[in-house]
């Protein structure tokens, strides 16, 4: 059993060798730490403390670093999730609150948490399964094409480019577009490509040639806006922490290229009711590759009342205090952004 002194040396412990990359030895702590015991009585409870697999030395006669057992102990015991300071949190609403549509959204929410705590950065789009069609845009570009725009109640905006083999008579076009927003207006994503399919018989013979193509596209928008996404920003910080890593960094990269590995593991990490931000470290991600990293995950919701994931991930050796606020910050104002629209 860890005592209550032991468990601080562990906090600080953590605490300097995230800051320094050095292993943490008892004189160290002593100096720069009011325990008010001895060095002697620091080695003990390090020695507790490695007894219990919490510490390890990395090298003969050195100082003491986490490991995965020990910084999940530190996160589920002992680390204080900061507030983010007020500079923090006003451009976080600067930085968001100019994105006109989701796409845009999430890209500037992984660029801004990846500024913030130097690690990649990772936001999954809104869960599909309750979107509904919002409306359906079509614009001209030339007489022979135009822009097909379809809007969900999630704020997902798809844009896709239809080439025509012939122009639309006067008004043609608007009548297409009035019929489609008929048909396919409150459905959802699902109900919507059924209704494509069958929608041709709404329309004569002569236009259904100049018809087709829209069709054959929105159903392509539709397939493609069902796919689970993610976008991530801030691989080059893995590169920066390359030390971190035992190896080499590249099976990291390559796992992380992988969408559906991101998106299982997001998927299969509990909830931490305290935080209300999901910690997965080191060993714990081993079925996924990433074994030499730590994943943070919480969640947020649009508009629809859909709930997605955004995180980081890491080196294990990583500010967990400060990256936890910043994941917790982001996903709380990302959500109160998207129920706005």
């Amino acid at each position: 059993m860890v005592s209550e002194r032991s468990l601080e040396v562990l906090r600080v412990i953590v605490h300097d060798y995230v800051a320094s990359r050095e292993p943490v030895g008892s004189k160290s702590i002593v100096d720069r730490y009011s325990f008010g015991v001895s060095a002697a009585t620091i080695r003990n409870d390090m020695a507790q403390l490695e007894d219990e697999e919490l510490i390890v030395a990395p090298h003969t006669s050195s100082g003491r670093i986490p490991t995965d057992k020990g910084y999940r102990v530190f996160v589920d015991h002992l680390a204080e999730v900061k507030p983010l300071s007020s500079a923090q949190r006003h451009a976080i609403e600067v930085f968001l609150g100019s994105s006109p549509d989701l796409d845009e959204v999430l890209a500037r929410t992984v660029r801004l948490l990846s500024q913030l705590t130097n690690q990649v950065a990772l936001v999954q789009y809104p869960s599909v399964n309750r979107a509904r069609i919002r409306h359906v845009e079509l614009v001209n570009l030339s007489p022979t094409r135009l822009l097909a725009v379809l809007i969900t109640d999630t704020g997902r905006v798809e844009q896709r480019v239809v080439e025509l083999p012939e122009e639309f008579p006067d008004g043609g076009l608007a009548e297409v577009g009035s019929t489609l927003n008929q048909v396919l207006g409150g459905c959802t994503l699902i109900e919507a490509e059924q209704e494509l399919r069958a929608i041709a018989d709404r329309f004569s013979p002569e236009v259904i040639a100049r018809v087709q193509p829209i069709i054959d596209t929105l159903i392509e928008q539709l397939s493609a806006n069902r796919q689970e996404k993610l976008v991530m920003a801030g691989a080059a910080n893995l590169v920066r922490t390359e030390e971190d890593f035992s190896g080499s960094i590249y099976p990291v990269l390559d796992a992380i290229e992988q969408q559906v590995v991101l998106l299982k593991l997001f998927g299969e990490m509990a909830m931490d009711e305290r935080t209300r931000v999901q910690v997965s470290i080191g060993r714990e991600n081993a079925s996924f590759g990433l074994q030499e990293t730590s994943v943070l995950a919480s969640g947020y919701s649009s508009q629809g009342g859909e709930v997605a994931r955004l995180g980081l991930l890491g080196p294990t050796r990583m500010d967990y205090s400060n990256n936890m606020a910043a994941v917790r910050a982001v996903a709380r104002y990302l959500t109160r952004l998207l129920g706005e629209d």
